[in-house]
């Protein structure tokens, strides 16, 4: 009798828990491609290809490794295209005994999970995901009691837990947070580095040709695919975001611009979240290998491990205790469906535009173009939580709905009401025209508030303000700008609210609270 191990594709990782449970000798691995994964929500082609490829070279190394490991591609003739059915037919040919399982991202997956022991008629053993820095259980009990959660007193608290940026019991540099000083708009004159490039094999050229014959609409392009797609490929990512970006990440992690995608940021949340880099390992790697020579060293150095100790866990710990509740979410009454231009990107407001189509060609936006323009103008607009949710969800690849719900309903669309945030994020034109250098190509104005030429972001984010009022206007972080449209101008006002009703109703082609 042999235990079985199914391997999801967010666990490559040698040392998971689930695969340190098994004898290589007895035991057995087994990893699929399913369409019960691919079709949940419609993935983007190009995240579909790093995964798919991602787990191939995974197996091939667990074989190397010795492992008796067992491959399900999508298109194999036996595949039952859902792990239930296809772990079925493996438990009865080897005769297994045992099912073993590590925690999954997904509520939905785990959920189903918990129906295998009487469905597949086995026990199933369901080891906790010991590659994040807090379990679940230790979440709980830190928020218990609590009145709010709060990032910043949980990031104090990991950054104590694992001695990262501390002298004395006290933090390096002597503050916490230096993300005041790291909101800068790129100077045009600071180098940007060239990302690593690796040629797909053709391991990942026959993935690629898999997936335009069987998802041919799929948004997205798998043009020029350089990503890292093994661990060892994963590990020369992390080495060259330490030497080439990680001193000017901090400094300018919320700028962006029209002509680069990227800038700084480490494009290592993809290999995080799938298992092919570990959190802990990046976050020492940075330590050990990153020389902090002045103030902007540490910004960035403390930023970057912000990101993966604080938020990174914080977000995760949020979703496991809020869930499933959380996903119903709609604190503001959003109802409006999303714009067909988040899928084709033909919108003429460039920032938009831009960031949709860099989306379609990477499968990738850094944070705060995903915060401040996508998740923006969805706030502003009032489009329904579980529609821009499922489009974060499927376009990114990073994007798994442990860490993808949260930041979505937390941060971008203020839709859990403020159990994430203290604030919705919501901005006018002025602060995309003070990050960026998107509004000079723009055919809108940034400086107009109304009217045909008027940046749709500065209408809407009044209009927002004024639909809200008796959900808001109590925030006391919202206080100036309610004051502000207090005082505003009736026939301003009442123009700022036609503007934008026409500017949902020609691009919204449904209110789904009237449905």
């Amino acid at each position: 009798m042999s235990k079985l191990c199914l391997l999801l594709g967010d666990q490559l990782d040698l040392q998971l828990s689930s695969l340190r449970q098994l004898n290589k000798d007895s035991d057995w691995v087994v990893m699929m491609e399913v369409c019960s994964e691919t079709n949940y929500v419609q993935h983007h082609s190009r995240k579909m290809l790093f995964l798919f490829s991602a787990m191939r070279h995974f197996h091939k190394t667990l074989l190397q490794k010795g492992y008796r490991s067992i491959y399900i591609t999508l298109d194999a003739p036996d595949n039952q295209q859902n792990f239930q059915e296809n772990l079925r037919i493996i438990i009865n040919e080897k005769n297994i005994n045992t099912l073993i399982v590590c925690e999954p991202g997904e509520w939905r997956l785990e959920n189903e999970m918990y129906h295998w022991e009487e469905k597949l008629e086995i026990p199933v053993v369901i080891t906790e995901d010991d590659r994040f820095l807090m379990s679940r259980q230790e979440f709980k009990n830190y928020a218990h009691g609590r009145k709010s959660l709060l990032m910043e007193d949980f990031y104090h608290m990991m950054r104590k837990r694992y001695s990262y940026l501390m002298e004395n019991n006290k933090p390096t540099g002597g503050k916490w947070n230096y993300d005041k000083n790291n909101r800068s708009k790129y100077d045009y004159k600071t180098e940007i580095p060239k990302r690593l490039e690796f040629p797909p094999d053709s391991i990942t050229l026959n993935i690629k040709e898999l997936i335009e014959q069987w998802f041919p609409n799929r948004f997205g392009s798998m043009e020029k695919f350089t990503e890292a797609c093994t661990r060892e490929d994963a590990l020369k990512c992390l080495k060259h975001f330490i030497e080439t970006s990680l001193e000017n990440y901090g400094k300018y992690q919320d700028a962006m611009l029209d002509d680069h995608h990227l800038l700084f940021h480490s494009r290592l949340s993809h290999l995080i979240n799938s298992g092919l880099l570990n959190p802990k390992e990046v976050c020492e790697y940075a330590l050990e290998n990153f020389k902090v020579n002045n103030q902007e060293d540490l910004n960035s150095i403390e930023a970057f491990i912000r990101q993966i100790i604080g938020w990174r866990e914080f977000i995760r710990g949020i979703y496991w205790l809020k869930m499933p509740d959380y996903l119903e979410s709609n604190a503001l009454d959003a109802h409006q469906s999303l714009p067909n231009f988040y899928w084709t990107g033909d919108c003429k407001m460039n920032c938009v535009s831009k960031v949709i189509k860099d989306t379609q060609k990477y499968a990738y936006s850094h944070h705060i173009q995903r915060l401040m323009i996508t998740g923006n103008l969805a706030l502003l607009m009032g489009i329904e939580p579980k529609e821009i949710h499922e489009w974060y969800l499927a376009v990114y690849d990073d994007a798994y709905e442990w860490v993808e719900l949260p930041n979505t309903y937390g941060m971008g669309i203020y839709a859990d009401g403020g159990i994430l945030a203290t604030k919705p994020y919501a901005a006018s034109g002025n602060y995309i025209n003070k990050m960026s250098n998107f509004c000079k190509n723009c055919q809108y104005k940034v400086s107009v508030k109304t009217g045909p030429d008027a940046c749709p972001f500065n209408y809407l984010y009044w209009n927002f303000l004024y639909r809200n009022k008796n959900k808001l206007s109590k925030n006391h972080r919202l206080s100036m700008p309610y004051r502000n449209l207090e005082r505003m101008d009736t026939t301003k006002l009442e123009q700022i609210n036609k503007d934008s009703e026409d500017f949902i109703d020609s691009h919204c082609s449904r209110n789904l609270s009237e449905q």
